[in-house]
């Protein structure tokens, strides 16, 4: 869910970080990762090259396997975290996140876009309250009817009653992707629409009123 393995507020930070060599398992979603798939990313981000692991070896590592150790079905306790978190935010905050969302790149939204198009079962381009109900069963979550009405609430944010694709992928963005200058500066020029370099009362009504 576009966790950096290493990160930091700072270009020399996550420098550092890296040089350092490590790696974050305590943070969400990690707790909930097998030890299989933790030993396999330690594997894959050995700083020594002769050290780590070949592509051939990534491929043969229990994880990876047929029958080895990797889940049928997505498990993933971040997914509701991140949608909780999202719902508890204030409406400015959202539109500021859904705004950045539609600036990232395919490559950075791609897990997500899968995810998508598994719930949205009918190929609609739009989550409903039973394909979210049956995705979220799909993917181990156990939530009572009130908690995935509220779930559908927190991602939804024009109130529609469908999650559109822009409204699924801003819910599911983690704190790290946002925070770069460009992904900030994209959201500030959203609010300030006349350019002014200022964001006022009018233009935080104007953008509200949009969506």
């Amino acid at each position: 869910m576009w966790i950096p393995p290493f990160w930091d507020e700072t270009e020399l930070g996550i420098f550092e970080q890296v040089l350092k060599g490590e790696l974050d398992f305590v943070s969400e979603p990690w707790p909930s990762i097998s030890e299989s798939a933790k030993d396999l990313v330690r594997t894959m981000l050995v700083r020594d090259p002769k050290k780590r692991s070949t592509a051939h070896q990534v491929l043969c590592h229990p994880w990876v396997q047929v029958d080895g150790e990797a889940p049928d079905r997505p498990l993933d306790s971040a997914v509701i975290t991140r949608l909780k978190q999202f719902f508890a935010m204030n409406k400015l905050k959202k539109i500021a996140i859904r705004v950045i969302a539609e600036s990232l790149s395919e490559e950075e939204i791609a897990g997500v876009k899968e995810m998508f198009k598994m719930i949205d079962v009918d190929n609609s381009g739009q989550i409903t309250l039973e394909e979210l109900k049956t995705g979220l069963e799909r993917v181990g979550a156990n939530l009572k009817d009130s908690e995935i009405v509220s779930v559908m609430q927190a991602a939804n944010v024009d109130n529609s009653g469908t999650i559109y694709y822009g409204e699924f992928v801003a819910s599911m963005l983690h704190l790290n992707n946002v925070q770069r200058e460009d992904h900030i500066f994209a959201a500030f020029s959203y609010f300030d629409k006349d350019g002014s370099g200022y964001i006022t009362k009018d233009d935080l009504q104007h953008a509200c009123e949009l969506t």
